[in-house]
């Protein structure tokens, strides 16, 4: 509870007591208040999905072959702890944890419309398990803006 500490020689005066009891009141209000919120958003971050392994349908493309064709694999996605500091300090721990792949393994598929002298063979990744790690440039994209589909974009709906 927050008190607020006024000389009590005022409060003889019936505005100073209302005064003191509504400041009072609302600081307490106040600190109810953050407390609820504060409360709420560690608790919301709590119901955010570790990170595991999901299904997804995924398009496949190649320049040189006219058309996409949707797969289903499996793929990591999730939360992971992440820690960052407001303050760099000397020798301070700071990670950026990303649900990344523990154990995956390739798949081919071969398309039936490219152009002749086109490679119909592409692979894609199928994951087998997952993990919260370092993001590994071998298996994942880690930059800050992925390259986006050539053409496939257009005739695949994303629902978020």
């Amino acid at each position: 509870m927050i008190h607020v500490w006024i000389s009590y020689s005022f409060l003889k005066y019936p505005f100073y007591q209302i005064f003191y009891s509504y400041l009072s009141s609302f600081l307490d209000g106040y600190f109810l208040l953050l407390f609820d919120v504060t409360f709420f958003l560690l608790a919301a971050a709590f119901q955010l999905p570790r990170c595991q392994l999901i299904n997804q349908t995924i398009s496949l493309e190649k320049r040189g072959c006219s058309r996409c064709h949707r797969v289903e694999t499996t793929i990591c996605s999730g939360h992971c702890t992440t820690k960052d500091p407001n303050r760099k300090i000397l020798f301070s721990k700071a990670y950026q944890h990303v649900c990344t792949y523990g154990e995956l393994y390739y798949k081919t598929f071969e398309f039936s419309d490219c152009l002749p002298g086109v490679d119909p063979v592409v692979t894609y990744p199928v994951a087998l398990r997952c993990h919260c790690g370092g993001c590994a440039m071998a298996t994942s994209d880690c930059t800050f803006e992925s390259l986006q589909p050539d053409i496939c974009i257009n005739y695949i709906p994303f629902y978020h």
